[in-house]
């Protein structure tokens, strides 16, 4: 299913409108992520990977697998798109780096014992059915592993104000619909106010017209053109192997 050296699409991959097309535009998007680290201490505290396996799952250039690294046992990348797969494997830390997705990924049972899905794949309703991703990553995941999905709070924050304004809930999911879903499954959600903070207006302005290409965003960043800050609300869904088996 994944060479190691390249890889062709998977038959049920879609590309990623933002990184897949813009990866340099995303990088700036991740540097801009959570400086304050609250965002970070919620996902250590929910699901700690200090000497464990962990598993960024759509991990996409590979940008956080170092970051992971610097705590974990081990971290190992899976991503989809084939073109990305080559910047994933040049960053530092040792991350193994494989070909896969969420509804298949080439580990064995029982592998890992942390799973995180940062924007990848869980977008859970009514025309998006994530039960076949979910069953894999309980498959990969050790007896009282945690699976942490981090997601939008489409309620609080600048960016939900952005998302609603581009009707967002229409591709990914109604944010009550997304909630009750994971609580069906047996898991919890968090919800953690942070930010994106560029270095520059400019980076903002252009990954936010990245973000809403269709130009709903354009009254937002003309209110304020020297703004390099946006506040962002995130929901983490955390769902523990044993608590699901118990339902």
């Amino acid at each position: 299913m994944q060479d190691q050296q390249g890889a062709a699409p998977l038959d049920d991959f879609f590309p990623a409108w933002n990184q897949g097309a813009h990866p340099e535009l995303y990088e700036l998007e991740n540097r801009a992520f959570d400086r304050e680290g609250v965002v970070w201490n919620a996902l250590a505290g929910l699901a700690p990977w200090a000497g464990r396996t962990l598993l960024d799952l759509g991990c996409g250039t590979g940008f956080w697998l170092p970051r992971y690294a610097e705590l974990a046992k081990s971290v190992i990348g899976v991503e989809p798109d084939p073109e990305l797969l080559a910047a994933a494997r040049s960053r530092p830390g040792g991350a193994e780096v494989l070909h896969g997705s969420a509804e298949h990924i080439p580990l064995p049972d029982a592998s890992v014992d942390v799973v995180h899905a940062r924007f990848a794949y869980f977008f859970p309703s009514p025309q998006s059915d994530c039960t076949a991703g979910l069953t894999e990553v309980l498959r990969v995941l050790r007896p009282g592993g945690s699976l942490v999905v981090i997601d939008n709070d489409q309620c609080d924050g600048d960016f939900a104000a952005l998302l609603e304004a581009a009707n967002a809930s229409a591709h990914q999911g109604e944010g009550k619909y997304i909630k009750d879903w994971w609580a069906q499954q047996g898991a919890s959600t968090t919800l953690v106010m942070s930010s994106w903070t560029f270095d520059k207006p400019q980076d903002l302005v252009d990954v936010i017209s990245m973000e809403f290409p269709n130009g709903t965003a354009d009254q937002w960043l003309n209110e304020d053109p020297q703004r390099v800050r946006l506040s962002y609300g995130y929901a983490l869904h955390h769902l523990s192997k044993g608590e699901r088996n118990r339902r």
